[in-house]
């Protein structure tokens, strides 16, 4: 039901749709692969009305792209990368802990450590 909500006030608010896409590009050039999820995810905001089949998705692509771009804008490129690579290529899924073959591993458990702290 509520990402049923979220498209009705992307739809009830038309500017909702281009602030939030203002917001992803903030981080654009910043990493590749977030550029290419933005550029699908406007694509698939361009009609939010005809969107409901797949409203849960939608709404999940959009958190997913707002973690993102303020990864990338602020957080070591390391920590950015690793996101943007496991959660929207999805080739590490969405669980936690899921990094793909090469990730910085260490520094990213020590920053979180660190951060913990």
């Amino acid at each position: 039901m509520i990402c049923l909500d979220v498209l009705r006030a992307l739809v009830r608010e038309p500017s909702s749709v281009p602030t939030l896409l203002d917001e992803l590009r903030l981080a654009r050039g910043g990493n590749r692969t977030l550029d290419a999820f933005v550029d699908r995810l406007e694509r698939e905001l361009s009609d939010p009305a005809a969107a409901e089949p797949r409203a849960r998705g939608l709404v999940e692509c959009m958190a997913l792209a707002l973690q993102g771009s303020l990864l990338v804008r602020s957080a070591p490129p390391f920590v950015a990368d690793a996101f943007c690579e496991t959660r929207l290529q999805r080739e590490g899924g969405l669980l936690f802990g899921a990094l793909p073959a090469g990730a910085p591993r260490h520094p990213i458990v020590a920053r979180a450590l660190f951060s913990a702290v």
